[in-house]
C-alpha cells in the first residue's frame, strides 16, 4: 500500500444551530460520529474525525477510494441528513440550511455541502493541517495562502529549501464564471497576484508542488448563493494543507495569522467586511455581530491512512485529539487585533466598506428599493 494514493477529504455543512448561527447541538455531532464509525467498520473509510467551527459540522475522512467517491460522499450526506433530522426535531435555527436537494446524486458538489479533497502518495512523514472558517467566503484563504506560497519573507523555505525553490502551480478559480486557470510561481507571481487581488471573483483552489511532491493544499470554493440562486448562508470554506520537506512548514502556514489581521467578506448576513479571528473550535461561537469570522487550524499526522493526533495510546477511531494551533495564548494578540479591526469596520454602519458593494451583496433589499424608485429618478441636466 506504500505507493497507493491515500485521499484526505473534508466535507462540511451547516444543517442547524442552537440560538441563531452559533453551534450545532452535541447530538448532531454524535450522530455523525456514529455513522462514520459504522462506515469505518464497513471499510468505506480508513479513519475519521468530526468537529465544528461555529455552526458548521466538519467531517475529516481518510480513504483509498479517490476524490469524489460516491461511497465516501454518501457517508457525509447521511451524516448531514441525520443531523438535519435532529435539528428539525429540536426546532433549531436554519435546520438543513446547506442541503439544497432532496436526492443524493453521488457527490455533494452542487448539493450544498462544501468539500476539499486531495490524493497523494503518503511520504515517510506526512504532517497535515486542516483549516476551517465560519461566516466567510472561499477567497478568505487567498491572502494567507499568497503570503505562504508567494512570499519568501513569510516562508523562508522558498529560498533555502531546494524542493520548495522549484516553485508551485496555483490553480485559480473564477467563482462567478465557473472557470479556472493554472499559473506558476515564481515566474508568474505578479500576474497571479493581479488576479487574486479581486477576492470577490477569484480564489485559490489548489496548489501543487513542482518538485514532484504532489498537492500542497486544496480549498473548498463552492459558493452557496450561486448554487442555490439566492443567499442562504456564507460558504464557510475549509482548506487541507500538507507540510514540511519541500512544502511550507507548519510554522510557515500559521505565521501569517499571527502577523496580519486579514479582512474578509461575510460576517452578519454574509454582507459585511470583518477580520478573521484565529481560535480553537471551542471558541468559535460567533459572539460579536454574528462573528467576527472565525478560523481554526487543527493538525494530524497521517500514518498509513490513519489520523494520528495526541490522543492516548489505544484510543479508537473517532476519538482523536488533534493539535490545536490557534487555541493557545500565542494568538491572544491576534484575536485582540481582530476584534479591534472588526469594531472599526462596524463603526462605518451600513456604508461601504463596512458592507459589501452592490455587486457583491448576497442579502440585500436594494434591488427592491431601486425598483420602487424607478419612476421617481430624474435625469440630471
Amino acid at each position: 500500500m506504500a505507493e497507493e494514493k491515500v485521499t484526505v477529504s473534508i466535507i462540511k455543512a451547516d444543517v442547524g444551530s442552537v440560538v441563531g448561527h452559533s453551534r450545532p447541538h452535541p447530538a448532531m455531532l454524535q450522530t455523525a460520529k456514529d455513522i462514520l464509525a459504522d462506515k469505518q467498520k464497513q471499510g468505506i473509510i480508513e479513519d475519521f474525525y468530526v468537529t465544528r467551527v461555529g455552526d458548521d459540522i466538519n467531517l475529516y475522512m481518510t480513504h483509498y477510494k479517490g476524490e469524489g467517491n460516491k461511497e465516501v460522499h454518501s457517508a457525509a450526506w447521511e451524516c448531514f441528513q441525520s443531523a438535519t433530522k435532529i435539528a428539525k426535531s429540536m426546532k433549531l435555527y436554519a435546520a438543513g440550511q446547506d442541503i439544497l436537494t432532496d436526492a443524493f446524486s453521488g457527490n455533494v458538489k452542487g448539493a450544498g455541502p462544501g468539500s476539499a479533497e486531495m490524493s497523494f502518495v503518503e511520504r515517510e512523514s506526512e504532517p497535515l493541517l486542516f483549516f476551517m472558517a465560519d461566516k466567510t467566503e472561499p477567497s478568505a484563504y487567498t491572502l494567507p495562502l499568497s503570503r505562504i506560497f508567494l512570499d519568501p519573507f513569510t516562508t523562508t523555505g522558498l529560498v533555502i529549501d531546494a524542493k520548495a525553490k522549484k516553485g508551485f502551480d496555483i490553480e485559480i478559480h473564477d467563482v462567478m464564471d465557473h472557470k479556472k486557470v493554472t499559473m506558476s510561481s515564481p515566474e508568474e507571481t505578479l500576474s497571479i497576484l493581479t488576479l487574486l487581488g479581486d477576492t470577490s471573483r477569484y480564489a485559490i483552489k489548489r496548489i501543487s508542488s513542482r518538485a514532484g511532491i504532489g498537492p500542497a493544499c486544496v480549498v473548498s470554493t463552492d459558493k452557496l448563493n450561486l448554487t442555490a440562486g439566492k443567499y442562504i448562508g456564507k460558504d464557510d470554506p475549509v482548506c487541507i494543507c500538507r507540510c514540511q520537506s519541500g512544502l511550507p512548514s507548519v510554522g510557515e502556514y500559521t505565521q501569517p495569522f499571527l502577523n496580519t489581521t486579514f479582512l474578509v467578506a461575510g460576517w452578519m448576513r454574509g454582507s459585511h467586511i470583518g477580520a478573521l479571528y484565529p481560535c480553537s473550535p471551542d471558541d468559535s461561537d460567533p459572539t460579536y455581530f454574528d462573528g467576527p469570522p472565525r478560523i481554526c487550524c487543527l493538525g494530524f499526522q497521517l500514518n498509513e491512512g490513519k489520523l494520528q493526533g495526541v490522543e492516548p495510546i489505544g484510543s479508537k477511531g473517532g476519538n482523536h485529539v488533534p493539535m490545536d494551533f490557534f487555541g493557545g495564548r500565542t494568538f491572544d494578540l491576534a484575536r485582540e487585533n481582530s476584534i479591534k479591526a472588526s469594531k472599526f469596520m462596524r463603526s462605518q454602519g451600513p456604508f461601504v466598506p463596512s458592507i459589501l458593494s452592490a455587486e457583491e451583496m448576497e442579502y440585500t433589499s436594494r434591488t427592491g428599493v431601486l425598483k420602487e424608485l424607478t419612476s421617481r429618478f430624474e435625469q440630471i441636466d
